[in-house]
């Protein structure tokens, strides 16, 4: 359990602060209007992920007694998040669109989260086969992860947009991107047990 709560935990967070298509539109629209509309854009997770976590979790399962094909998927998503800690310990800053428009901050939220291939990627690679695995020790250990997973992806991106409305300087300064480059290493080393896990459901190790 304790496994799957440091997964959720180090992957909530990652996923929350790095850049990317949810966050930067948390910020402009923070920027743009006000405190309360990037809250929105930040909950959008919360209403778009339920399906897709359903959808994947069905595919992983269906696939899970053949092992080898688990193995490849592990591969997979460790690689996939080899990818976003090499991203976010290369991150320079963020690009913002501040160009005045009418707020839907939920609804843009929802467009931009349901249209990222990034929440089906995770749930297919990385974030489905930690959940049926989990579930081999207990359905408490699968909950965990996906509670503190959204948890401190939502709660993390709640947290940014309030610090950036109340000092709009957090984003020019390095601890932002200290935070996201350390981070990043974290997920370069989280990305390094799913290889293993990887190569062991293959037979290699």
């Amino acid at each position: 359990m304790l496994t799957s709560l440091t997964s959720g935990l180090i992957l909530g967070i990652s996923a929350g602060l790095a850049p990317g298509p949810l966050l930067t539109l948390v910020i402009s629209e923070t920027l743009q209007h006000n405190i309360g509309s990037g809250i929105r854009v930040a909950l959008a997770p919360l209403i778009t992920d339920l399906p897709i976590i359903l959808m994947m979790l069905f595919i992983v399962n269906e696939l899970a007694s053949m092992q080898p094909v688990l193995g490849l998927i592990s591969l997979a998503g460790g690689c996939f998040v080899f990818y976003l800690g090499y991203r976010n310990i290369r991150v320079k800053g963020l690009q913002l669109d501040l160009q005045p428009r009418r707020s839907k901050s939920l609804l843009k939220g929802i467009l931009a989260n349901s249209l990222s291939p990034h929440p089906y990627l995770f749930w297919f690679s990385v974030g489905g086969p930690i959940v049926i695995k989990a579930m081999d020790t207990s359905a408490l250990a699968a909950y965990l992860f996906i509670l503190s997973f959204y948890t401190l992806l939502v709660g993390s991106k709640i947290v940014l947009a309030v610090a950036v409305g109340q000092s709009k300087q957090l984003l020019s300064g390095t601890l932002y991107l200290t935070t996201i480059r350390s981070l990043g290493v974290l997920l370069c080393l989280l990305a390094l047990f799913l290889i293993f896990d990887g190569f062991r459901l293959l037979g290699v190790l």
